[in-house]
């Protein structure tokens, strides 16, 4: 087959830049082939290389005594004591999801799982975070139910828990969704697997499904905007199967077991050109391949189709010879392609043949160090203007307008279509709070979360960066859980543009300082830029994953408000309107700045509530909607009704920061002031659980009223 000839459109349509096509020049010191310009494009490309935000990137915290392996592998390592660790990563499939929603989320959700456990880490826990456009919008239900249930499709037919995640909808997602997809596993510590090559001449073993046509160009078209041309893209989406990815697991953990596994690396975005580049440089070695070796699913399959496939549940090893036969064997019982495609060299060369011709002939540190990396040029997010006066509001009509909101109505349907449970050690299932899992065999468990605001990230993208990351430790500190670490998946617009690109510098510095205060530093993480359709970007959503530790689950709070107990208060009274729940669904407003986050109380007030768990019933966080929509969220649960005395706005809706709401017994709340006072954290009574209504202030209306609309309203727009 003819390869084309390397014009200025097949440049551009491979989403290289003159200059950067120049730079390639310069490298190889000659026109590229057809296929080692794709190679370069999915180098290259903002998926892969990160050229727009690492020069931001490195200035985050991501160290500490807790850290086994910070960013650059598949996932991030923690350490959880007694010789073990939690492996946990979070992605996007932005872009493949919008397109095609049930095989975008749930391919999404098989990449995940493999950096996990290709790591040597059992997956023991998934979480999602969703943005959609706004629900009367025409395409917003159908992405919706596709990614739903791709998420559990995959999910539930692999095996892994769905314990957490957040579903959120703005007209600003109309045209890009956003299907942030988190894993996590468990390993020992003395058996990690790394991704850096090792030796000279080393077998490079492709392990797992066929190659086929599927996802050919995904990467490149992740790192672009979409415009009217989007379903000539459908064919760069992959095709997931989640009964091939439980077997590839299973031998996979069993392969690390014979001792054969020298480097693996995960077959994900730019497929088998990825994988093997960062293996070779990582260890500082060229690699060879033989495409005639690699198992295909169709006939007549090009070196450039092969290259850059991005097909589904495959691994790339290099292979301890030694060990040829006992590998294969493992590989050939659970059914699966083990087929050895190439070797490591000495020479800094990514050498690709096919059909006895050259197809690839690159210096191979260049395809990976030589990336562009790019200082964008940057605009600081104006401060935001004064807000106008917001009127008052009937206490129970303000919340009624917030759980009448698909954002804020309880989304049962949603994870109920998840397999919660898988395992056996699921302890706190979705929808009360972090999602906490059992550390199977042991008195320990995990506590997960997922958080970002992004209307404050718009409004005041540093002040939102650290509210991203306070919500998360609070979630976490409100069910008792140490926050140990986080992962971040930074979904943004298009950086060319200096206003979008402020708000990257300026939410990844509040980010920063809110990780390095709060002691739980980014481990892993993924950039998700371009995410523009017609030149309309979404909001900036930097979105955080947290993982916290139990050392023991007599430590949890999970407990549930009864009738007598009495709600309290940790932090100030509510007053911030600003950029609040309240202001966008009762008077349709987005103004004003997002909420100060004051650092050092979101520590002491964490350090508070874990602290004296033992006096703590039940404990939620505040957020969206304030101290109102807490106060209902915690009775409802409960099937008690809740009083609540603070009247007005501010008091009843304000979203101030540093706070959580309480419900304990008389006796416990008196050892918790007291606790409270000699620590020096504000506290303070704010009314009293019991009877079948919701009180707040003067305002009353039955708790089954507002139990139906909370329960009713997701379906009633999705189902």
């Amino acid at each position: 087959m003819t390869e084309p000839a390397i014009t200025p459109e097949l440049i551009e349509a491979h989403g290289l830049k003159p200059d950067e096509y120049e730079r390639i020049l310069e490298i190889i010191g000659r026109t590229p082939s057809f296929t080692e310009l794709g190679i370069f494009s999915a180098m290259w490309n903002e998926h892969c290389s990160y050229k727009s935000s690492k020069i931001h990137l490195r200035k985050l915290p991501t160290e500490g005594p807790q850290v086994i392996c910070g960013p650059g592998e598949n996932a991030g390592i923690v350490d959880i004591g007694d010789g073990q660790c939690v492996v946990f990563k979070m992605e996007s499939h932005n872009h493949p999801s919008y397109i095609e929603p049930y095989q975008g989320a749930a391919t999404g959700v098989g990449g995940i799982l493999r950096d996990v456990f290709t790591m040597g880490a059992r997956p023991i826990a998934a979480m999602n975070a969703l943005s959609f456009g706004e629900p009367s919008h025409p395409k917003t239900r159908q992405l919706v139910n596709g990614v739903v249930e791709g998420i559990g499709g995959y999910g539930n037919c692999f095996g892994v828990p769905t314990v957490g995640g957040e579903v959120r909808f703005h007209p600003a997602y109309n045209g890009n969704c956003l299907v942030n997809a988190f894993a996590a596993g468990l390993a020992d510590t003395d058996a990690i697997f790394y991704s850096a090559a090792s030796g000279i001449g080393m077998p490079v073993v492709y392990l797992g499904a066929k190659t086929g046509r599927d996802g050919v160009g995904g990467a490149t078209m992740a790192s672009a905007e979409f415009d009217d041309t989007i379903e000539e893209k459908r064919p760069t989406v992959q095709v997931g199967d989640p009964f091939t990815e439980k077997r590839l697991m299973e031998a996979t953990l069993e392969l690390m077991q014979t001792g054969a596994v020298i480097s693996i690396q995960d077959m994900g975005a730019a497929g088998l050109t990825c994988s093997a580049v960062e293996m070779g440089d990582k260890g500082g070695l060229g690699i060879k391949l033989n495409l005639d070796a690699v198992p295909q699913r169709e006939e007549n399959m090009t070196a450039y189709e092969m290259m850059l496939s991005e097909s589904q549940e495959r691994m790339l090893m290099v292979l301890n010879p030694e060990k040829e036969a006992e590998a294969r064997a493992v590989f050939e019982k659970w059914d699966l392609d083990f087929a050895i495609v190439g070797e490591t060299i000495a020479e800094d060369r990514f050498l690709v043949m096919h059909g006895n011709e050259t197809k690839a002939d690159l210096p191979l540190a260049n395809l990976s160090g030589s990336a562009p990396e790019y200082d964008r040029p940057w605009v600081e997010t104006p401060p935001a203007a004064e807000m106008d006066p917001v009127p008052e509001i009937d206490a129970i009509d303000g919340l009624k307008s917030l759980i009448a909101s698909p954002n804020y109505a309880h989304k049962s349907w949603v994870w109920e279509q998840y397999d919660t449970m898988v395992m056996a050690d699921t302890v706190v299932a979705p929808g009360a709070g972090s999602g906490v899992v059992r550390v199977h065999g042991t008195e320990k468990a995990l506590a997960f979360t997922s958080d970002v605001t992004p209307r404050y990230v718009k409004a005041n993208p540093y002040e939102g960066g650290k509210q991203a990351v306070a919500e998360a430790y609070r979630n976490l500190s409100a069910k008792g859980a140490l926050p140990l670490a986080t992962t971040d998946n930074l979904n943004f617009g298009n950086p060319e543009k200096p206003e979008i690109m402020g708000q990257f510098v300026g939410a990844l510095k509040g980010i920063g300082e809110a990780c390095a205060a709060l002691n739980t530093p980014i481990v892993s993480g993924n950039v998700s830029l371009y995410n523009e359709t017609d030149g309309q970007g979404i909001l900036p959503t930097p979105t955080i994953g947290a993982v916290g530790l139990l050392d023991n689950l007599d430590q949890l709070i999970d407990g549930t408000a009864r009738a007598g107990h009495v709600a309290l208060m940790i932090g100030p009274e509510g007053a911030h309107l600003g950029q609040s729940a309240l202001l966008a669904e009762a008077f349709s407003r987005e103004d004003g700045d997002a909420p100060h986050v004051d650092l050092a109380a979101e520590k002491a007030h964490g350090d508070f509530i874990r602290g004296n768990a033992q006096f703590i019933d039940a404990c939620t966080d505040l957020a969206d909607g304030g101290l109102a929509l807490a106060a209902f969220e915690m009775a409802e649960a409960a099937g008690v009704g809740v009083q609540i005395d603070a009247a007005g706005n501010g008091p009843l809706f304000g979203e101030d920061q540093a706070r959580y709401l309480i419900a304990c017994s008389f006796d416990k709340a008196e050892a918790l002031m007291v606790a409270a006072g000699q620590a020096g954290v504000p506290i303070h009574t704010v009314g009293k659980f019991g009877g079948d209504t919701v009180t707040l202030g003067g305002s009353s209306a039955p708790l089954s009223d507002l139990s139906e609309t909370y329960r009713s309203t997701f379906a009633a727009n999705f189902a």
